[in-house]
């Protein structure tokens, strides 16, 4: 039996757990499944099908469910990635997108089955809750017009006077 965080994050897929979790394991170091548990007999889905996939990114706990078509993910709920550089926001962005994401504004993107992502810069949270409301005013107003992240047009409003 794998043992759990304290709050483990439990996404709901139509059968294709596997699938998602295979490219979300390939996203980041330290990534791995880390137990798969299957529908048993008179389960509602086929007996020895996928139930659940466990399994870390970069660290921490994660079950994916195959629950059936009941429920769809919603941007109201996403996984933020803090980025150490323009390089790491680049490679995750084109990743998802290349797997069939579709990009949204100010650094969120939704992958092929339907999670939001929000792929930004580590310093992003200081600069937006500096104390100068003028330098988190610019750089939410640069925010705004992005797709993808670009950190030295934000870093540049965060530090013009």
């Amino acid at each position: 039996m794998q043992q759990l965080d304290k709050i483990t994050t439990y996404l709901w897929f139509d059968g294709n757990a596997e699938e998602a979790v295979e490219l979300y394991t390939s996203l980041f170091p330290r990534s791995r499944v880390t137990q798969v548990t299957r529908w048993g007999k008179g389960a509602p889905a086929p007996e020895g099908s996928v139930m659940t996939v466990a399994f870390e990114l970069a660290g921490r706990s994660f079950i994916a469910l195959n629950g059936g078509p009941h429920f769809k993910f919603t941007p109201a709920i996403s996984l933020l990635v803090s980025c150490e550089s323009q390089e790491e926001v680049d490679s995750l962005w084109q990743r998802i997108l290349d797997t069939g994401g579709k990009p949204s504004r100010c650094g969120w993107i939704e992958d092929r089955f339907g999670l939001s992502w929000q792929i930004v810069p580590k310093a992003l949270m200081e600069w937006m809750s500096d104390p100068d409301p003028a330098k988190s005013g610019r750089v939410a107003q640069a925010l705004m017009t992005m797709q993808k992240i670009d950190i030295a047009t934000l870093e540049r409003a965060y530090t013009d006077a």
